[in-house]
């Protein structure tokens, strides 16, 4: 199935945007902190860890951009820490854990994503709905 459409494009920003992100997280580790003037975590490598995570997620958007349909678990799993992440990001703003100012990289890393993938996924459900040979 050849996809030439939103669905690609999207895909391909969301991968480029996360490689980056994820290599700017293991090479500048301190900078986000840095910019946002909070202390660094005492253990550097656990955020340079998440970066890591982040760009390896950029490899799967950009091989899921080839044919988002048959690809869809890829956007699933992506779009579940898109939606778990700012949950979790929330209840440590409510603790005390982080500051809100932390919320930078939830707007960005999850919350502009939430509409593309779920349409994505939808014309998954749909598909398959429809299409009762599950093909």
């Amino acid at each position: 199935m050849q996809n030439l459409g939103w669905q690609k494009k999207a895909l391909q920003l969301a991968a480029i945007y996360n490689i980056l992100w994820g290599l700017y997280a293991v090479v500048f580790p301190y900078h986000f902190f840095e910019l946002i003037n909070i202390p660094s975590p005492r253990y550097i490598e656990f955020w340079q860890c998440i970066g890591m995570i982040v760009g390896v997620y950029g490899i799967g958007y950009w091989l899921a951009s080839k044919d988002h349909l048959t690809h869809y678990p890829i956007i699933l799993v992506g779009f579940l820490g898109k939606v778990f992440g700012p949950i979790g990001f929330v209840q440590a703003v409510l603790l005390g854990k982080l500051p809100a100012a932390f919320g930078y990289t939830i707007m960005t890393n999850d919350l502009i994503w939430w509409i593309p993938f779920f349409l994505m996924l939808k014309e998954r459900y749909d598909h398959d709905k429809f299409n009762l040979s599950g093909k």
